[in-house]
């Protein structure tokens, strides 16, 4: 399978469809749901590392017991915006994680995505080092999926907003 926009992978999904967020760390996999409506992003877990095979059975039993129909995978792009080795990098294992799903794929910038969650575990919820570190790749793959699913959601014309002029009648007064 290619690799889709973020758009034509909304397009892609059947009916009731959730797609999977995927944060790809070196030594930790997070991953994160959405709902079927595709409005809200949770963390689900997380997987050790490991070679590509094994990594997209877990992937796969997931993707079916969950029903979903494709995966956002997070893309490091480096501070400037350039693709740099780890943006490749996560972009090939993108690409050989689709093909050995069979579910379609799309990237989305994942910058300061670990960052930002670790300061809100740090300042809000007030998390210890070591219960940070065991939910800091489900929530940074929670909080990248949610940026796509919100710039998505902007761009899909299914999801469109209701207009909060609607039935009013432009000069005429409501007042009265």
């Amino acid at each position: 399978m290619s690799l889709l926009t973020l758009k034509d992978l909304r397009q892609a999904l059947g009916p009731d469809q959730r797609l999977i967020g995927i944060d790809p760390g070196s030594k930790v996999i997070g991953l994160a749901l959405s709902d079927v409506r595709l409005t809200l992003a949770t963390p689900y877990g997380s997987l050790k590392r490991g070679k590509l095979t094994a990594n997209a059975i877990e992937i796969g039993r997931i993707a079916l017991k969950e029903g979903a129909g494709g995966l956002v995978v997070g893309l490091p792009l480096s501070m400037d915006g350039s693709f740099g080795p780890a943006a490749q990098a996560a972009r090939d294992w993108t690409r050989d994680l689709s093909q050995a799903l069979g579910l379609p794929a799309a990237l989305w910038d994942e910058r300061l995505s670990s960052t930002a969650v670790n300061r809100f575990m740090v300042e809000e919820a007030d998390l210890t080092r070591k219960r940070r570190a065991e939910a800091v790749d489900r929530a940074a793959a929670a909080w990248m999926l949610q940026a796509a699913l919100d710039a998505s959601q902007e761009d899909d014309p299914d999801a469109s907003q209701e207009d909060p002029r609607d039935g009013i009648q432009e000069g005429s007064s409501d007042a009265g």
